[in-house]
């Protein structure tokens, strides 16, 4: 990102909030962030004009408000997790008591409702193929409401970011 990462957008864009309430600077700062999340707050202060201070102050906003978290992402690979799977799942009757479920589950990486051909997708992050196999049959299809899961293995992730935040 250069320095003039504010700049870079459009004229009308620049100062309008979005919908949630989100700067042009900040998210500016999202950007710095997702590039480097270790990047220090004076580098971003300098790229984003803003005193080292006040983006410490935005950070800690953006992360009370829930609009951004701070994390290592790894890739899953090196450090034994060998299988991963998209799960289609559908769901007789409420949807959110098997998304809770689902979200309690540490396999589980995120849950979407969606409309379309299944109620739910859920992402797992496994050891093998037999922990794979032991979440599905064990713990997911056996969730009051499950009607069926399809199952999409992993066999190449090509792409994977987290860059969504500030396009």
């Amino acid at each position: 990102m250069h320095s003039g990462a504010v700049a870079s957008r459009s004229a009308e864009n620049r100062s309008a909030p979005t919908p949630n309430g989100v700067d042009a600077v900040s998210l500016a700062i999202i950007e710095q962030l997702q590039q480097d999340g270790r990047r220090p707050y004076a580098a971003i202060g300098k790229a984003v004009g803003l005193s080292e201070a006040a983006v410490r102050q935005r950070v800690q906003k953006l992360l009370d408000q829930g609009v951004m978290q701070i994390v290592a992402v790894t890739d899953p690979l090196t450090v034994g997790f060998r299988r991963q799977a998209m799960l289609g799942i559908n769901v007789e009757g409420d949807l959110d008591p098997v998304a809770e479920a689902l979200t309690a589950m540490d396999e589980v990486e995120y849950v979407v409702l969606t409309a379309g051909s299944f109620d739910l997708l859920a992402e797992v992050v496994c050891e093998d193929d037999d922990h794979l196999l032991e979440v599905i049959s064990k713990r997911i299809r056996v969730l009051p409401g499950v009607r069926s899961t399809e199952s999409f293995v992993y066999l190449k992730l090509k792409k994977q970011t987290y860059q969504w935040g500030s396009r």
